[in-house]
């Protein structure tokens, strides 16, 4: 896998993580330490496939006044994305086991 679309999966994952609990793009920006424009272009494109909806608040004409929903395909995702996440950390931790035994020997 390229490390490009390892970064996108993880911040992908990450995002579905902490969507419903963060109030707005630019504290769940802040919390992934990315830019408010790539969240939003992350965003954007979960929602386009069908991962994510946008509830907005009655009488809210600004743009916090939207909260950010899982679907279930949305939470199937996440479940799917955990479990890459889980079998490539467990990769890079048996690579690194393998390396510090080399060196020993």
């Amino acid at each position: 896998m390229a490390f490009k679309e390892k970064y996108e999966q993880e911040l992908s994952l990450s995002i579905l993580r902490e969507i419903e609990n963060i109030p707005d793009q630019k504290s769940l920006a802040q919390s992934l330490g990315c830019s408010v424009g790539k969240t939003n272009y992350i965003i954007k494109e979960l929602v386009k496939k069908g991962l994510v909806k946008t509830k907005r608040f009655i009488k809210s004409n600004n743009k916090k006044g939207y909260r950010y929903l899982l679907t279930k395909k949305g939470l199937e995702e996440k479940i799917r994305l955990t479990k890459v996440f889980i079998e490539i950390k467990k990769k890079e931790y048996e690579e690194l086991q393998r390396e510090l035994y080399k060196d020993k020997i």
